[in-house]
C-alpha cells in the first residue's frame, strides 16, 4: 500500500518537535511538503509559503496536518477538505466550535477524512487510566496545570488573541484527558477567569465542575508558575485516589505507579492513518465545548499587564 502523502502547514515549534518525528517515524505517511509564509521548511523537502501554492503547484498530497494558530485554520481546512483532501487539526480544532460542526459536516459530504487531535489523550497513563476508573466510582476530581508561559509559549503573541485561549491553550490538554477518563459526562457551574489588563486572553483560571451523578471537579490554571511545573489529574474514587502527572504519561494508582515512553504523537499518527484508510472521522468537541462555557459563564478579574 503506497504511503499517505502528506504536507504539514504551518511550520513552528510543534510541528518541528513532534509532528516532523512522528510523521517520519510511520511508514504509512510520507512527508511531501511543508507549508509556511514565515519559515524556509526543513531540508530536502518542497516548501510552499501558502496552501494555495501547494494545491495549485505541488507536490500532490492526500493530506495536510494544520499547525497554524487556530484564529486562521477554517479557512484553510475547508479548502483542503473541498479538493478531497483529509485533515489533521492541531489542538484546539478551531477558533470557535461552530466552525468545528461546519468542517465535520463538509467531511463527512465529500467523504473525507477530519481528525481533531487531542495529543494528551495518548499520553501513556491516559488509556489505563481510563481503564481503571471505567469501575469505580468517583468522589473527587482535581486539576492542576500550572505553567509558565515564558518557557513553554514564548513570542507566541496569537496565543493573547481572541480564539488564541490565553491560559486554555494548555488547559484543553488537561480537559482532554479529564473528558476521556472520567466515566460520566461533566460540566461548569462556576468560573473565574484572569485577564492581564493589556491582553485579551486569560493567564489563569479557577473553575468547577461537577459530573451527572454530583462529582466535584476543580480546575487550578495558572501561567505564572515559576519552578516546578504542575500537569495533574486527581481522581479520589471508592477504591482510593488515581493520579496523572506530568501531562499524561506517568499514572499512579493505590498499587503502584507506571511511567510509560512518549508516544502521543506516535499514538496521532497511527490514528490518523487507521481513519484514512478506514474512511472515517474523528472530531470530538468536548474539550473545546468545556472551554467555551468557561468563556461564556466565567467571571473576569483584571491583573497585572503581561510582558512577554
Amino acid at each position: 500500500m503506497d504511503p499517505i502523502r502528506i504536507a504539514i502547514v504551518g511550520i513552528g515549534k510543534i510541528a518541528r518537535d513532534q509532528h516532523v518525528p512522528a510523521i517520519r517515524g510511520n511508514g504509512a505517511f510520507s512527508l511531501a511538503a511543508t507549508v509556511s509564509p514565515h519559515d524556509a521548511g526543513l531540508d530536502g523537502v518542497p516548501h510552499l509559503a501558502s496552501l494555495d501554492e501547494l494545491l495549485t503547484q505541488g507536490p500532490a498530497v492526500d493530506a495536510i496536518a494544520l499547525c497554524t494558530p487556530p484564529q486562521v485554520r477554517y479557512d484553510l481546512a475547508a479548502h483542503a477538505l473541498s479538493r478531497g483532501i483529509h485533515v489533521f487539526l492541531e489542538k484546539p480544532p478551531g477558533a470557535t466550535l461552530a466552525e468545528v460542526e461546519a468542517l465535520k459536516a463538509q467531511a463527512a459530504k465529500v467523504d473525507v477524512s477530519l481528525f481533531a487531535a487531542w495529543h494528551s489523550r495518548f499520553a501513556a497513563g491516559v488509556a489505563p487510566a481510563r481503564a481503571w476508573l471505567s469501575e469505580r466510582r468517583i468522589d473527587k476530581v482535581s486539576i492542576i496545570w500550572r505553567e509558565d508561559v515564558r518557557v513553554w509559549h514564548p513570542g507566541q503573541a496569537w496565543i493573547w488573541q481572541p480564539g488564541g485561549l490565553g491560559v486554555f491553550d494548555p488547559g484543553i490538554n488537561a480537559l482532554s484527558i479529564a473528558t476521556h477518563i472520567l466515566p460520566r459526562p461533566f460540566f461548569l457551574k462556576d468560573a473565574t477567569l484572569v485577564l492581564p489588563e493589556n491582553q485579551a486572553a486569560p493567564i489563569a483560571a479557577d473553575l468547577h465542575f461537577r459530573d451527572t451523578a454530583g462529582a466535584a471537579i476543580h480546575m487550578d490554571l495558572d501561567w505564572r508558575q515559576t519552578g516546578p511545573q504542575s500537569w495533574d489529574i486527581i481522581v479520589e474514587t471508592d477504591a482510593g485516589t488515581l493520579k496523572l502527572s506530568q501531562g499524561g504519561a506517568v499514572l499512579h494508582l493505590p498499587s503502584g505507579s507506571d511511567h510509560g515512553e512518549d508516544i502521543e504523537y506516535a499514538g496521532l499518527y497511527a490514528r490518523f492513518a487507521s481513519l484514512i484508510r478506514g474512511g472515517h472521522s474523528d472530531v470530538d468537541t468536548a474539550p473545546l465545548r468545556l472551554v467555551a462555557d468557561a468563556f461564556l459563564r466565567g467571571r473576569r478579574e483584571a491583573t497585572d499587564a503581561f510582558h512577554d
